[in-house]
């Protein structure tokens, strides 16, 4: 007990095994008006022990922090929690097309506890939450949230099921960000294979039911969704086909509304960027790849970076090609395509050799279907326009005013990025990650102010080495250094108080997946929240200011689900958390 305040550990042992009691139901009431922010104060977190004992590795801890002499947070609040009933709503259940929920043969309702992405969202004089769900099907939940006025504690005030039918259903939601204009992105991560077109067919089929699996089309899924919330808890919802399809792990929009950069999850996948026509409007705009040019290869290399044009597009022009229409069939793979085998790494006449996806492949695109290709197909496309797909676990992005800089994790680097081939050639692997910065700047014939134009290092995972041992008493289940990152997943900067934060998505990296705070001026790190046995830690998001106070969303998904399995004593503790650390004093922008 010495490495922990005895008080700590039971407020988190309670966190840990049971919802808040002001979670759901409270009679707070929103506030009339919004609080100006404090100037630029600066905010100091005490930091937490890696848990170390098994009572530690089953909690929840959360750093507390100082801001002007006061101390705030020191613990996790849940907003809600998977299989827990709100208002009649069963968080995390899943539906099919007609809005039935989904039950197992002995009559169980079908439950996720893959809790992804959690948005905070001021609409008029009411507070929501868009919470998301990494799952097939895919599920979305809004919340309508209270604010206490006098301590900034956020508790459910009603929740009700998002319906995705408009959209043909959701598939594998995993991060998601909050436009400018106060809209939720959601992302569908891992999109089915259209060449092999039964891919991931088989947990989808259920969302369109027994009578209706010929309904299937693989091109439904791997899209941006926008999730725009009315004031009266209404919602309508946008596939954004133009922005390409990907696997995505989230799309993030940049101050002048128009630039978004989209990360690629998976192995050989690229980085991409998307410039809209119009400010608030990602309906049309051109679309972008990124080509590696290395200048280092060495402690997770650096390179300038340029941008290959995939052409514009508009939702309009690409949705019949998804949904059909009268004059206009669904697309196939076939009719955007023709392929071959690869021999020797080359191809016949005509063929363009690529490897994307982990897979090398030899095609060409039919005469009139080049538009389609680049957002049906935006990964092998961009591969045969000269992109880059050597990236390997692409995460999270986010964007630091104060530097004019965007972050990127990798959750991973190796295999296509160190393999001796193609664009990326680094000296090492390194199975822990790195987060990279990448300066942005102004591109005329881009026509935006936010292109990135190079990419290194900045936050290097630490594997486990002779030369830098595990801290004894972690040599075990710790693959990574315990005092360095594994496996960064997500990252958000926290504007005004001028810090960036990781969190991690690892299996035997730590065994219990860690939100760090990384500061800039010495480059160390802080460990702000620890998880349970076998979670991860989706989704951290930083919100300056919503009405007077500053919140650090987290997301803590499957617990005991990952690693560690038999430690689950089945009485609910695997349920995933939906919550924040904080509140915090709202702050403005450095500049």
């Amino acid at each position: 007990m010495n490495r922990f305040h005895k008080k700590a550990l039971v407020k988190a042992m309670l966190v840990a095994t049971a919802i808040s009691l002001t979670a759901c139901g409270s009679d707070d009431d929103n506030n009339d008006q919004a609080v100006t922010p404090a100037a630029t104060p600066e905010l100091t977190f005490i930091g937490v022990q890696a848990p170390a004992t098994d009572a530690e590795k089953r909690a929840i801890f959360a750093s507390e922090a100082v801001v002007d002499g006061k101390t705030y947070a020191g613990s996790y609040n849940t907003l809600a929690r998977s299989g827990e009933d709100y208002n009649g709503v069963t968080f995390g259940q899943l539906v099919d097309k007609n809005g039935t929920v989904l039950t197992s043969t002995d009559g169980s309702i079908n439950v996720t506890n893959s809790n992804e992405h959690t948005s905070l969202l001021p609409i008029g004089n009411k507070l929501f939450s868009v919470a998301q769900m990494e799952s097939t099907p895919g599920a979305m939940f809004l919340m309508e949230l209270n604010q206490n006025k006098e301590t900034g504690a956020l508790s459910v005030k009603n929740m009700s099921q998002i319906d995705q039918s408009s959209v043909n259903g959701g598939w594998v939601h995993c991060a998601a960000s909050v436009t400018p204009w106060t809209t939720h992105l959601a992302s569908e991560e891992y999109e089915p294979d259209a060449k092999s077109p039964n891919s991931g067919q088989r947990s989808m089929l259920k969302y369109y039911g027994p009578s209706n699996e010929a309904e299937w089309n693989p091109y439904y899924y791997g899209w941006n969704i926008e999730v725009e919330v009315s004031e009266d808890a209404s919602t309508e919802l946008t596939k954004h086909y133009t922005m390409g399809r990907l696997a995505f792990e989230m799309a993030y929009v940049m101050p002048d509304s128009k630039t978004a950069y989209l990360t690629d999850d998976g192995t050989d996948v690229g980085l991409f960027m998307f410039v809209a026509d119009t400010a608030g409007d990602l309906s049309a705009g051109k679309l972008y790849a990124a080509k590696w040019q290395q200048k280092t290869a060495n402690n997770g290399g650096s390179a300038d970076i340029s941008w290959i044009d995939l052409g514009h597009a508009s939702n309009d022009e690409i949705k019949p090609f998804v949904v059909g229409s009268n004059t206009q069939p669904k697309a196939t793979f076939a009719d955007i395509f023709l392929t071959e085998d690869p021999v020797n790494n080359a191809c016949s006449s005509g063929y363009t050799f690529i490897k994307a996806n982990n897979k090398a492949e030899c095609l060409q695109v039919k005469s009139g279907m080049d538009k389609v290709a680049s957002r049906l197909e935006t990964r092998r496309y961009a591969a045969m326009k000269g992109a880059t797909t050597e990236f390997l676990k692409e995460e999270g992005v986010t964007f630091d005013t104060l530097r004019n800089k965007l972050y990127v994790a990798m959750s991973s680097v190796g295999k296509g990025m160190s393999d001796g081939k193609g664009h990326i050639q680094l000296e090492e692997e390194n199975s822990c990650g790195i987060v990279y910065e990448l300066d942005v700047a102004s591109n005329a014939s881009v026509g935006s102010e936010y292109v990135a134009n190079n990419m290194s290092a900045l936050v290097v995972g630490r594997p486990v080495s002779e030369s830098d041992p595990q801290v004894v008493g972690f040599e075990n289940n710790n693959t990574c250094h315990i005092d360095g990152i594994a496996n960064p997943d997500n990252v958000t900067y926290m504007s005004g108080y001028d810090k960036l934060i990781i969190g991690e998505d690892t299996g035997d990296g730590h065994q219990n997946d860690v939100i760090w705070a990384y500061e800039f001026d010495d480059k160390s790190l802080t460990r702000i929240q620890t998880t349970p046995y076998g979670a991860e830690t989706t989704s951290p998001y930083w919100y300056p200011n919503i009405n007077g106070w500053a919140y650090l969303m987290s997301v803590i998904q499957h617990p005991y689900g990952e690693s560690d399995r038999d430690k689950n004593t089945g009485a609910g503790e695997n349920f995933a958390y939906t919550g924040y650390v904080g509140p915090f004093p709202a702050v403005t922008e450095k500049k």
